[in-house]
């Protein structure tokens, strides 16, 4: 397996497959790389270097106690970019990978990347608050971490429901696909899985989409349970100078692995990278 050691001594596993211009890809919580097998595997059959790591306490990448922060997920970023020494990138990011997107840039700027991707990602911010109405209130987030502190397999088991949308009438999801949810939850150490939600609830956003000077593409679902559109892309597309909002209707939080809108993903990020 391949790994990155970090500027602290964090070990950062990542897939490398293809070659050609380089598509980053960054997993939502709490995922792995395998979450962007499908995509990795498209862009590599299609002339590009796909790229996609296991955020620190997640996956193969090492658990250490601390560090559940996206300054340090954004610099964890920035060492592996540096490593492979990756320039006109693609960063591709889901959910909470959003905010490690967002925050790489605001913190280490684009001068080697060309494109953004933000896919149901949880930026500007996610925290409801007098000044973010639209935002999901406290309480949400405390049941989050309850339910993974009192039992996480049954709880990761419950989650893939709304994450995917499978508690809609004539979805398309699979067993299967709920399952690999569970499996990758289970791999993400418990304090990385309760400190992350603390993370990509309160972390404000808006300065990092501000410094933005690159082409971005945002993705989200009308019917996303875990991130809901109105105050997360709605807003972004707002702030980012150069943003496009493609909104797929009836799409759940994990668009790009459910079978349908993820053929609709698939076609759009190639067309978009491409572009």
């Amino acid at each position: 397996m391949t790994f990155v050691t970090t500027r602290d001594g964090t070990d950062i596993f990542y897939k490398d497959w293809g070659s050609g211009p380089p598509v980053v890809f960054i997993h939502g919580w709490p995922l792995n790389a395998d979450a962007w097998e499908d995509q990795m595997k498209l862009v590599a059959d299609n002339g590009f270097r796909g790229i996609a790591h296991d955020r620190r306490g997640h996956g193969r990448s090492d658990q250490p106690w601390t560090g559940y922060d996206f300054d340090t997920f954004a610099d964890d970023l920035h060492d592996l970019i540096e490593s492979l020494d990756l320039r006109d990138i693609t960063l591709v990011a889901h959910s909470m990978g959003g905010g490690e997107l967002a925050r790489y840039i605001g913190r280490h700027g684009t001068a080697r990347v060309a494109k953004a991707v933000m896919v149901g990602a949880v930026p500007p911010v996610m925290l409801k608050s007098d000044s973010n109405p639209e935002g999901t209130p406290q309480k949400v987030f405390d049941t989050l971490k309850d339910g993974i502190l009192n039992e996480r397999a049954q709880f990761w088991m419950d989650t893939a429901e709304m994450f995917y949308g499978a508690n809609r009438p004539g979805n398309k999801v699979t067993d299967g696909l709920k399952q690999s949810f569970w499996l990758m939850a289970m791999q993400e150490s418990i304090e990385a899985a309760v400190a992350c939600v603390d993370a990509f609830s309160a972390t404000d956003f808006t300065e990092d989409l501000r410094k933005f000077d690159i082409p971005t593409l945002l993705i989200h679902g009308d019917d996303d349970q875990i991130v809901p559109i109105d105050a997360a892309s709605k807003k972004a597309v707002e702030i980012i100078p150069d943003a496009t909002l493609k909104i797929y209707e009836g799409a759940a939080h994990g668009l790009a692995n459910v079978p349908g809108t993820k053929d609709c993903f698939n076609k759009d990020l190639l067309s978009f990278l491409r572009s």
